[in-house]
């Protein structure tokens, strides 16, 4: 009766030496070691996951040592996991995945190690800068985006992407403070050529509220902001969000739409008392094609086509492709291109002409042609107007899968060989022809541009001019240097201007 207990607490011990031979034999995770972290864990539920894991394959290692390639950590605060790793010295902590106990559950459904996303990681909140570094001097970021240099690789997307859906809400809301300080608050994030990994490191950083701050605090926390989840699973957002991904389609039509309770494109198409324009009706009918993604070799192969289209009516045609794509993006949405020719008044029938010989072609699918309005005697505008008055044209075109260099982005089950997108072309005069590239070529950016002319230099800039208040005169300007000398800026390349 005596050795009684001890027979059951023999076998409690027995069990992990008796199944860890056939789990160390059945593993299939060589690369990956994880190590669950005990603390607010507990030690039954930390042999319970440990043997859970080791049933799939995993190898869980019983001691924390630089062999660990992830740790995994349940209801700690980032702050307490960061100090008790840090006080363990170990040599391969800053490659080492500091993980929360989603990432664990994720890869036990999935029976196998789950990619690593940022809503797994628990961000370290005070790191320590590398040895020989100092930290970057915050203090000279700029508030107008046409003082950062800003390319397309982004440092803080978890951040922006965020700072966008909120901005995105509020604009469906119709708050345009909100939504605007949201998308300068993005702008100023993707110029950082570091991430941010602590909120301390935005102190100084213009154009971040209160409201961008808890954000950024939640995310750095949680790996998530719940505010976005909620307005992500939220079904207006949701609805506005699907139809006005259909060319032709703004907020305003959208809300009216989910205010009649219509939800999906089935039901808008259905009911017998909307009827849409014909830039409607044909986002609709090429909706598949044009929401997809255009490649950079396809905007070059449009390119082609545009181009002998214009230097067969103007042989001297000067063509300039604007929007992302000269930003030096790799996809975008749209083409955008930019036709004019070196004689003023002689680009009045670029346009025109072009449409008739893409018409000629078969591969004009749809056309919006919007004539001049242009009026130097009305200039300069003080207002801000989000379109310019030069002849324009809003297209969707054939584009042939032969035509392309690197071949068409078109979904696997598409044999058409041949897809719908959507192309912009605009025409100013020779002389306009600098302030229209630089509005047409976009971001944040451009805005900023006005926005610095007018408050920083008592100047007004659109895509027509620039006019000097204090001179009570207009600049001329050839190019967009010429623009930026005027306002006593370093130029910067398109390619810098991703804000």
């Amino acid at each position: 009766m005596f050795h009684s207990p001890i027979v059951p607490h023999a076998r409690k011990r027995s069990r992990p030496a008796e199944a860890s031979a056939p789990k160390r034999e059945e593993v299939k995770f060589e690369d990956v070691r994880l190590y669950l972290v005990e603390r607010k864990m507990g030690r039954s539920r930390r042999s319970f996951l440990t043997e859970l894991a080791r049933s799939k394959g995993f190898i869980v290692e019983d001691v924390l040592s630089d062999a660990v390639t992830h740790v995994v950590s349940e209801d700690s605060p980032a702050s307490s996991v960061w100090a008790w790793l840090k006080g363990r010295h170990l040599k391969n902590l800053p490659v080492m995945h500091v993980l929360d106990i989603s990432w664990f559950t994720d890869s036990m459904r999935e029976g196998k190690p789950v990619a690593v996303e940022t809503r797994h990681l628990i961000q370290d909140t005070l790191p320590a800068l590398p040895e020989g570094t100092t930290p970057t001097p915050v203090s000279t970021v700029s508030q107008y985006a046409c003082q950062r240099r800003t390319t397309t690789q982004n440092n803080n997307q978890i951040f922006t992407d965020a700072f966008e859906v909120l901005a995105e809400s509020h604009e469906f809301n119709e708050m345009e403070g909100p939504c605007l300080a949201f998308r300068r608050a993005a702008s100023v994030l993707k110029s950082l050529p570091w991430p941010v990994q602590c909120l301390r490191a935005t102190d100084d950083l213009p154009c971040l509220g209160e409201h961008s701050n808890f954000v950024i605090e939640e995310i750095l926390q949680y790996g998530r902001s719940f505010e976005v989840e909620k307005i992500l699973s939220d079904e207006r957002y949701q609805t506005l969000k699907l139809f006005t991904s259909v060319f032709g389609v703004g907020p305003k039509t959208a809300e009216k739409w989910y205010r009649r309770g219509l939800r999906s494109f089935s039901d808008v198409l259905a009911e017998p008392d909307i009827h849409l324009n014909r830039m409607q009706q044909s986002g609709f009918l090429h909706y598949g094609d044009i929401s997809r993604a255009v490649s950079k070799a396809e905007a070059r192969a449009l390119g082609n086509i545009i181009d002998e289209a214009v230097h067969a009516i103007t042989p001297d045609a000067i063509l300039a492709l604007t929007g992302g794509f000269r930003r030096g993006k790799e996809f975008g949405h749209d083409v955008d291109f930019i036709v004019t020719t070196p004689q003023l008044g002689k680009e009045e029938c670029l346009l025109t002409g072009t449409i008739d010989r893409l018409k000629q072609q078969g591969i004009l699918l749809y056309c919006d042609y919007q004539a001049s309005t242009f009026d130097e005697l009305k200039l300069p505008s003080h207002r801000f107007e989000a379109m310019d008055h030069f002849a324009k044209c809003f297209l969707i075109l054939r584009l042939e899968d032969s035509q392309v260099e690197e071949g068409l982005q078109s979904a696997k089950e598409d044999s058409r060989g041949w897809r719908a997108v959507r192309v912009d072309l605009v025409s100013p005069p020779v002389d306009r022809y600098a302030f229209a590239l630089l509005g047409w070529t976009g971001s944040r950016f451009e805005r900023d541009l006005r926005r610095f002319a007018r408050m920083e230099r008592r100047m007004l800039l659109d895509n027509h001019s620039l006019y000097d208040k204090t001179k009570k005169e207009f600049l001329a300007a050839t190019t967009e240097k010429d623009i930026f000398a005027h306002l006593g800026l370093e130029y910067i390349e398109p390619w810098q201007r991703n804000a």
